[in-house]
């Protein structure tokens, strides 16, 4: 391997991507294979040990649908596995459902096209669905196979809410009863450093589970709170961190933290009922409805940072705040200007087009995003520079890669799209439908864009 020069690396990189795809794969089959062996009663074999005696059985392990199997045998599987019969049984059932329950997946998985363990996660995931049910995640998945893990796990649990709604709200409820606080408990050695492997000298944490609502409005009044403890004077050296971590700690002083959100010149201000009323930030939620859903049938809204979620959700969410309701973004209007900064109209368009961060096989989904030139802007060249088509969202850590580090090539070839090549001829094309393996541009005389870069 020492011998590899940059392009020997990347495509035996490349080739150990392939390989791990294939290994899974061959692994599911191999364990589906095995379960076709084991489809019989054992209790039809001759001399068989009644179940009552402990007695092997047929069990289902997969959703309905999903073939039964033989209970006792995946021991020997497992030993064979190196791994627990726990765990083998629970590949087992995955391996059935994505045959039996969601054959496009499988398909994709076979054809190595999808990592087996994303396959697995969307399995487990749709198993208490009904088989047509699961067939309607099946065909949305399917269509989006070419996105990044996290959106495709974000698509399918979308999905899954939306084909059985009653039983989302139904695990609502039940988890609307597990709220809570903790204080986390000191054991010897934290001081030092604990299995998380950071030390808690003298800190403490706190964990609490409570309604997306209410964590949504604790968080922002924290914010809140951070921003006035920033401009005092014991607060200007400190990190945003510190300063949300003090927030919190004020929380505890409730006429402390009342008085210095309310300010000096808003001591006498009530709202209807006579309670002080407190100066509230405006939310910005953006939310994508299906048409279906706009018309009154009943389904589920995508937040953005928040994800799936029920519309009465969505409804508990917007009364805590001040709503200001936004025209209609047209996402096939196409405006420039003569300036450097990227407009705000420009900016939400791009990353409605994009999701996000445009760099090859990236999640997508960042805090913070620059809006980088795609064409490097030239402040004598000519008007309308900055514009919806010269746009590409990007991390900071992406964008300084773009910007700084040697050979790296990037078209927009349109609203969303962006053409890719690395220092040593990798090409990918990044859409809003995932990121592509393309042929890479060569010249005249075959060399890639990469190698008239270094040669």
């Amino acid at each position: 391997m020492h011998d590899l020069d940059h392009s020997g690396v990347l495509a035996a990189i490349g080739s150990s991507v392939r390989a791990r795809r294939v290994a899974a794969r061959d692994e599911l089959l191999l364990v589906l294979a095995w379960a076709d062996l084991h489809t019989g009663d054992p209790q039809d074999q001759p001399d068989a040990v009644p179940v009552s005696r402990g007695g092997d059985r047929l069990i289902a392990l997969g959703g309905e649908g999903a073939p039964e199997a033989s209970e006792l045998c995946w021991a020997e599987l497992a030993v064979a596995r190196e791994a627990g019969v726990i765990a083998t049984r629970n590949l087992a059932a995955d391996a059935l459902d994505l045959r039996h329950r969601l054959p496009l997946l499988f398909d994709l998985v076979v054809d190595l096209k999808v990592e087996t363990w994303i396959a697995r996660r969307i399995a487990a995931m749709t198993r208490p669905l009904s088989q047509d049910a699961a067939a309607l995640v099946d065909v949305a998945v399917a269509a989006a196979w070419q996105q990044q893990a996290g959106r495709i796990l974000a698509l399918a649990e979308a999905k899954t809410i939306e084909a059985d709604l009653d039983a989302h709200r139904a695990r609502i409820e039940a988890d609307q009863q597990a709220t809570g606080v903790w204080l986390s408990r000191r054991r010897p050695g934290d001081a030092l450093g604990g299995e998380a492997g950071g030390a808690e000298a003298g800190c403490r944490r706190i964990a609490a589970k409570l309604s997306p609502a209410d964590a949504v409005e604790l968080d922002a009044v924290v914010d809140d709170l951070a921003d006035v403890l920033g401009t005092l004077d014991e607060g200007r050296d400190k990190t945003r961190d510190q300063l949300r971590a003090d927030a919190l700690a004020l929380l505890a002083r409730p006429n402390q933290a009342l008085a210095l959100l309310r300010g000096p010149h808003e001591a006498n201000e009530q709202d209807a009922d006579g309670n002080p009323r407190l100066p509230r930030r405006k939310a910005t939620l953006v939310v994508h409805l299906s048409a279906a859903v706009l018309a009154g049938t009943p389904g589920i809204a995508r937040c953005e940072e928040l994800g799936a979620l029920l519309l009465e959700q969505v409804t508990e969410l917007l009364g805590h705040r001040e709503v200001a309701l936004q025209p209609v973004v047209d996402l096939n209007d196409v405006h420039a200007v003569n300036g450097y900064e990227h407009p705000a109209r420009v900016k939400q368009r791009t990353l409605l087009r994009t999701l996000g961060d445009v760099f090859p096989h990236s999640p997508g989904a960042a805090r913070r995003i620059d809006h980088d030139h795609v064409t490097p802007y030239d402040p004598l060249g000519p008007p309308g520079q900055t514009s919806d088509l010269n746009d590409a969202p990007l991390t900071r850590l992406h964008h300084r890669v773009k910007t700084h580090a040697a050979g790296w090539q990037v078209a927009q070839l349109g609203l969303g799209a962006y053409r890719w090549t690395t220092p040593h001829g990798l090409c990918r094309v990044v859409t809003p439908h995932g990121t592509r393996t393309v042929d890479p541009i060569t010249a005249d005389d075959g060399r890639t864009l990469g190698e008239l870069y270094f040669h």
